[in-house]
């Protein structure tokens, strides 16, 4: 796999706290699991008054679409809003190692960002899927060490790939029978801080309404660099952030 661009510090397409404004992580036709062409989402993004969106389809090992991609990204019209790219994949094992197509093209002329998701868990050896998960969890694994391989292989993964982005941090805990509030303290100032140091975005997520406030507030704390996103697969839902908003309030300290 070669990625065409050099790790380090986001350039300044994101504040450190999410701004509303903007949606990191829509998705398009080109996913198989979305229903919105790329035109109709940037037009969607207007209407919602967004000044910033970044367009992001799902990629396998195998996918072939991504210059088609973005010779299409290319020709939008974006009306005074900032056209931002990216891929996301899956995390495939406990080493961090990712979905992703050879050759992938990063940065001039490239993919702005690599969005890692926890699509299934990366455990020892391949993904683990919800149910061989909580097979291990019933067979004694303890809930720690499942937190400690998650966050470790998210830590792993920044470092694998330049321009990363976290996607949907931590949705695959309740599906395994966990929650942020197993994640302690050190393990999520270690996340932030490996944000800083790779120049990773964290998303605060609207479909998965995660990470939630405790979790946000020592990922700001350690100085990471965090984005709203909807992962939107309909225009409809672009720039739609109630969930997000009330994980803003409660981090802030306010009442939701």
């Amino acid at each position: 796999m070669t990625l065409n661009a050099a790790p380090g510090r986001p350039p300044a397409d994101a504040p450190t706290r999410p701004d509303l404004r903007s949606d990191h992580h829509v998705h398009s036709t080109f996913s198989d699991d979305a229903v919105s062409t790329l035109d109709e989402n940037v037009r969607a993004a207007a209407r919602a008054g967004l000044h910033t969106i970044r367009l992001v389809d799902h990629v396998r090992s195998s996918t072939t679409w991504v210059p088609e991609f973005l010779a299409e990204v290319a020709t939008l019209a974006g009306g005074g809003i900032t056209l931002l790219t990216g891929v996301e994949t899956k995390m495939l094992d406990a080493s961090g190692r990712l979905d992703l197509p050879p050759d992938l093209p990063l940065g001039t002329n490239g993919l702005d960002r690599v969005l890692i998701a926890d699509h299934q868990f990366p455990g020892r050896g391949g993904p683990w899927s919800p149910s061989e998960t909580l097979r291990r969890r019933a067979d004694g694994m303890a809930g720690s060490d499942l937190v400690d391989m998650l966050i470790t292989a998210s830590i792993r993964a920044m470092h694998l790939v330049p321009r990363p982005q976290l996607a949907h941090p931590f949705s695959i805990l309740p599906k395994v029978g966990l929650s942020e509030s197993d994640i302690g303290t050190d393990h999520l100032t270690a996340l932030g801080t490996a944000a800083v140091a790779t120049g990773c975005l964290i998303e605060v997520n609207e479909k998965w309404a995660c990470p939630g406030p405790e979790a946000l507030r020592v990922l700001l704390d350690a100085g990471a660099t965090c984005v709203a996103s909807t992962d939107s697969h309909a225009a409809s839902s672009i720039g739609r952030y109630p969930r997000v908003e009330d994980i803003l309030g409660a981090t802030a300290g306010e009442r939701p």
